[in-house]
C-alpha cells in the first residue's frame, strides 16, 4: 500500500514544491492550508506523516501538534520552522513533534527526513503485526512488550510517543553503553547528517519525564558529560 503524507503549510508555493518532491517518493500527497482542517483531515485519515508548518493562519502548527499527540500518539509529525525561530523548534519538540526541519531546506534533506519517518512507521507496523519469542525485553522493573508496542515501568504503562518508544528501546537493549547525539540520531531518527542534536535533547527530557521519579535526578536515562547518554541498569534494578 502507498504511503500517503499530509502537507500543512498555508505558503501555496512552498506546498506545491513540496508536494512535488514528494510524489517523485511515489507518495499519495494531501494539502491543508490551515490549521483546522490540517486536524480535521489528520483525525479522519490514517497518514503515515503528517509534514507541519509552524506558523499557520488561525489554530498554529504548535497547536496542531498538541492535539494529534493527544488524540493519535503514534502519528508521525515532522516540523517546518524558519531557520531563525528556535524556540519554535524547542517547543514543537517539547509538544511530541518527532523531527523538525528549519526552511530553507534542500530537496535532497527533506526527501531523507521523510523516507526516514517512513521506515521508523513501517517498522512499528511491522512490529505490531508479527509477534515473536524475542520481541520482549525486560531489565528489572522495566518492561518492554514489542508485539504491543508497550513499556510499563513498575507495573505502570507509559504513555509513550513512537520515537520516545524507539529511543528508549535502543538504550535499553544496550544498557550501560554511552551512546552520543550524532550515534542516536542515526540509530534512531535513520539519518547521519550534523546539526539537528537539539531533537536528540528534548526527546531524552521528555523520556526522563515520563520515565523517571525524579527528571532532575535521573536515575535511568543518564547523561554522561562530553559523550552523550546512557541506560542505566541498576536504576530499574528490582
Amino acid at each position: 500500500m502507498t504511503d500517503s503524507v499530509l502537507i500543512v503549510e498555508d505558503e501555496q508555493d512552498i506546498a506545491d514544491l513540496i508536494k512535488v518532491n514528494l510524489q517523485e517518493l511515489k507518495l499519495n500527497v494531501d494539502h491543508s492550508l490551515t490549521g483546522e482542517q490540517a486536524l480535521e483531515m489528520a483525525l479522519a485519515h490514517n497518514y503515515s506523516l503528517v509534514l507541519l508548518d509552524v506558523m499557520l493562519p488561525g489554530i498554529s502548527g504548535l497547536d496542531v501538534c498538541r492535539t494529534l499527540r493527544e488524540k493519535k500518539p503514534e502519528q508521525a509529525i515532522l516540523m517546518l520552522t524558519s531557520r531563525t525561530s528556535e524556540i519554535d523548534r524547542v517547543v514543537g519538540l517539547e509538544l511530541g513533534a518527532d523531527d523538525y526541519m528549519t526552511k530553507p531546506f534542500s530537496v535532497r534533506e527533506l526527501q531523507a527526513r521523510v523516507r526516514s519517518q517512513l521506515r521508523r512507521a513501517h517498522l512499528l507496523s511491522d512490529l505490531q503485526q508479527h509477534s515473536a519469542p524475542n520481541q520482549n525485553l525486560c531489565i528489572g522493573q522495566l518492561q518492554i512488550d514489542n508485539i504491543l508496542h508497550r513499556i510499563t515501568m513498575s507495573g505502570k504503562a507509559l504513555e509513550l510517543t513512537s520515537t520516545e518508544y524507539d529511543l528508549l528501546l535502543h538504550l535499553a537493549s544496550h544498557p550501560d553503553q554511552v551512546f552520543s547525539r550524532t550515534q542516536l540520531l542515526s540509530s534512531v531518527w535513520g539519518y547521519h547528517h550534523s546539526g539537528y542534536e537539539h531533537t536528540v535533547n528534548s526527546h531524552i527530557n521528555r523520556l526522563r519525564n515520563k520515565l523517571e521519579k525524579d527528571a532532575t535526578r535521573p536515575e535511568i536515562v543518564q547523561t554522561v558529560w562530553g559523550v552523550g547518554y546512557k541506560f542505566n541498569r541498576q536504576g530499574v534494578a528490582a
